[in-house]
């Protein structure tokens, strides 16, 4: 065995101590929210496809007009020959749901804010992440030279508290949050992070992956909104939404774009068909966080805020092994670990979409009330 491999093997065996190695489980979606896995057939509660919308038909067929017409890869990076036409159409519907002058594209949201980030945030400035932040944004944040502070989850008032002792010390300031936060399904106050950045000259950039399309838009019009295409829209990749200037900035400064090929022609025309779908459909859109209502209300739990609910049970080895319990019901909720989320908070994380049937929310909560303890959530 080479030393690469022992430290390989050594860093699995702590893994697997503390019940947090990760292994490829091959799935296969092709309908509404059933999935097929390891021979199996289940309910899957555990999908961010929260409209059903990478397996609708005018999407599908979008996407395989795309690639009839332009091929399967863009080819190159944007800035060579890979900017095809259906990326500026597609940014130009971004921007307008956005209410922003302009968009840009990447490969993906996690690309987006390690692209974004750096390009906004360097030696000198102030980056200020809401402590529950996604990966991304911190990755994002940590490849700027940037001082990079944290305040606590969803608390304005302790965003308020370091800006005013802090700001003074650096040149430019940017508060970065998510508008729902993945694993915990709850909003941000973005209406008072707002008003505090207006009040400190603080740039205010919302990462909205898990509310676009399924929530109804806030009044809060941030400089800089980002998202994904691959949870609502079906597709895949990301984007920033902002002034011409900024969005110009990115095409020159964000090096996620610069250096990286341009989104697949057949992802662009999906995630334009996915919005001509949500603008001609609210009912479709209000399905999802009606059936995590439905689920919360039914098991006792607070209301809940978005598609998402959390079932935090603490220790890892606890919540795969709820998880177990539940695929023996037929339901897919996958658990969910440290480092995506803090020790000691492990959870089942539900995602509820607009394919799952009534019938089967029900059951889910009624088998999470008879064989889970949920009364540290109530």
């Amino acid at each position: 065995m080479t030393s690469l491999d022992a430290f390989a093997e050594s860093k699995l065996a702590q893994l697997e101590q503390q019940a947090l190695r990760r292994a490829l489980t091959m799935t296969t979606r092709t309908d509404g929210a059933i999935i097929r896995r390891g021979g199996r057939q289940f309910i899957s509660f555990s999908c961010n496809d929260y409209l059903g919308l990478s397996l609708h038909p005018q999407v599908k067929a979008a996407a395989i007009a795309a690639i009839e017409t332009y091929g399967t890869g863009a080819g190159a990076s944007r800035l060579v020959t890979g900017d095809h036409p259906l990326l500026i159409e597609l940014e130009a519907r971004l921007a307008k749901l956005k209410h922003a002058e302009a968009a840009r594209v990447f490969g993906s949201g996690y690309l987006t804010n390690l692209g974004v980030i750096p390009a906004l945030a360097g030696e000198g400035d102030l980056i200020l992440a809401d402590a529950l932040s996604h990966a991304c944004i911190f990755g994002g944040s940590r490849l700027s030279p940037a001082t990079l502070l944290t305040f606590r989850h969803n608390d304005a008032g302790h965003a308020a508290e370091i800006l005013k002792a802090e700001r003074g010390k650096y040149r430019n300031a940017l508060l970065v949050t998510e508008t729902v936060f993945s694993m915990d399904g709850d909003r941000a106050p973005l209406s008072a992070l707002a008003e505090i950045c207006a009040a400190r000259d603080t740039w205010l950039m919302t990462d909205d992956a898990h509310g676009l399309g399924v929530l109804e838009a806030s009044d809060v019009r941030a400089p800089l909104q980002m998202g994904t295409l691959s949870k609502v829209l079906g597709s895949y990749g990301g984007y920033l939404c902002a002034s011409r200037p900024v969005v110009d900035l990115m095409t020159s400064r964000a090096r996620t774009l610069v250096y990286s090929t341009g989104l697949p022609p057949a992802a662009a025309a999906a995630a334009i068909a996915a919005l001509d779908i949500i603008a001609a459909d609210p009912a479709l859109c209000a399905r999802p966080l009606a059936k995590a209502r439905a689920f919360t209300q039914r098991l006792g739990l607070p209301e809940a805020q978005s598609p998402i609910v959390p079932l935090v049970l603490g220790g890892a080895e606890a919540a795969l092994e709820a998880s177990k319990l539940l695929q023996d019901e037929g339901f897919l909720v996958i658990a969910i670990r440290p480092p995506t989320v803090p020790e000691g908070s492990a959870r089942l994380r539900f995602a509820f979409s607009a394919a799952h049937d009534d019938a089967d929310v029900a059951r889910l909560a009624d088998v999470v009330a008879a064989r889970l303890d949920i009364r540290a959530q109530a």
